[in-house]
């Protein structure tokens, strides 16, 4: 039982080494750019695989929602246009 528990730690410690992540921080994360892009399609209220038209009718139709003429804040405007540009940055070219 020892020499598996040692073997273990060996193996936690080399992958710490080698990859610069402990063994459990591996598994079940996701990329700071998915996150984004995750928060993005939320605050638009688009479906992973949106096409450029549809992101840009969801970013116009928030903007006009949020806007400060309308009571908005400028930081929502702000907001709603990152998250088209994370979401259009992320479409292929011949979309």
């Amino acid at each position: 039982m020892l020499k598996s528990v040692i073997i273990l730690a060996f193996l936690c410690a080399g992958c710490k080494m080698i990859f610069g992540r402990w063994p459990w921080q591996m598994f079940g994360t996701t990329s700071a750019r998915q996150q984004a892009v995750f928060r993005a399609r939320k605050t638009l209220g688009v479906r992973a695989g949106a096409s450029r038209e549809e992101i840009n009718d969801a970013h116009k139709r928030l903007v006009t929602l949020v806007h400060p003429d309308k009571g908005g804040r400028n930081d929502q405007v702000h907001e709603a246009t990152a998250a088209r540009d994370v979401l259009l940055d992320e479409l292929p070219d011949g979309r």
